[in-house]
């Protein structure tokens, strides 16, 4: 089965789908191995992995899709992506999404915010006119080439023009033909109950920690109403964490003996990046060409 079939159906089941966010493909093998169905990556986890800096438009098209293609060749997992705003025009958005579908990705969304965009709970935000974004989605929609590509378009209009107006383009994009919607950053459990009651499209929610939505966990919101919940960038704040407080003990004591039962050793890394099995597929041609040899000298 194609991963964007995969992605779709998961998208469209009864329960909610639960994406972890990753940012690098040592992340995504941890997801992986924890059992995720599918998994994200936005481009504010990108942009801190790849630029240390925050998520304000720094990356581009080229460099998110390079991105993904490296994600994508690593997993079988749908991989859920981030376009930013299409990174320009219509025929901008149609070559976005022309190399996101290249890479693999299993879905992607669009935002109406104005470029430069910023992170969807950051202060200070710009949308552009729904006319302007109706047209970018019409061109990623003619772009696709599998029709199970699932294209979501996101508002930000929300911290711009209120909710009701965000309700408004997401029921105008939905007729455009996305096939999900997002509202970003809304401020209540209220204001999440009449976006998935007002929107008539499966809905995403998005929950960055410290962020301006509350925090829920995926059954509370299956409840009330979402087809699928993103934590794009706990990872990457777990990390931040963990690895401040490493090096600020290995400064301090000149060792990490002190934080080994946090850590995994050698033996265990080696796993998790899956040395045993190259290692066994090493072997295994190894005695392919051996035998294939001894073949071709019985032969003589």
């Amino acid at each position: 089965m194609r991963r964007t079939t995969r992605f779709r159906q998961l998208v469209e089941a009864p329960e909610i789908l639960l994406l972890p966010g990753v940012h690098d493909a040592l992340t995504l093998r941890l997801a992986e191995q924890a059992g995720f169905a599918a998994v994200t990556c936005g481009g504010y986890a990108t942009t801190a992995s790849l630029l240390g800096a925050p998520d304000i438009g720094q990356l581009g098209m080229s460099e998110m899709a390079d991105s993904y293609a490296r994600l994508c060749d690593l997993t079988e997992l749908p991989v859920f992506a981030d376009a930013d705003t299409g990174y320009g025009n219509t025929a901008n958005v149609a070559r976005t999404v022309r190399a996101y579908e290249r890479a693999g990705v299993a879905g992607l969304f669009i935002e109406d915010q104005v470029a430069p965009k910023r992170c969807g709970h950051m202060d200070g935000k710009r949308v552009i006119e729904p006319a302007a974004m109706v047209a970018k989605l019409k061109a990623a929609l003619d772009a696709r080439r599998d029709a199970d590509l699932v294209i979501m378009a996101r508002t930000d209009a929300r911290a711009v023009e209120g909710l009701d107006a965000a309700i408004g383009r997401a029921q105008l994009y939905r007729e455009a033909g996305a096939d999900m919607l997002f509202v970003e950053a809304p401020l209540s459990v209220e204001e999440m109950r009449r976006i998935c009651a007002e929107i008539p499209a499966p809905c995403m929610a998005n929950n960055v920690e410290g962020g301006k939505s509350p925090p829920l966990d995926a059954a509370a919101l299956d409840a009330i109403g979402y087809a699928m919940v993103a934590f794009p960038v706990a990872a990457s704040y777990a990390i931040a964490a963990a690895v401040a407080e490493l090096y600020a003990l290995l400064k301090r004591e000149g060792s990490t003996l002190g934080f080994a039962d946090r850590m995994v050793d050698f033996a265990s890394f080696n796993e998790i990046v899956g040395l045993t099995r190259l290692r066994a597929e090493e072997r295994g041609y190894e005695a392919e060409a051996e035998s294939l040899l001894g073949e071709f000298r019985d032969r003589d």
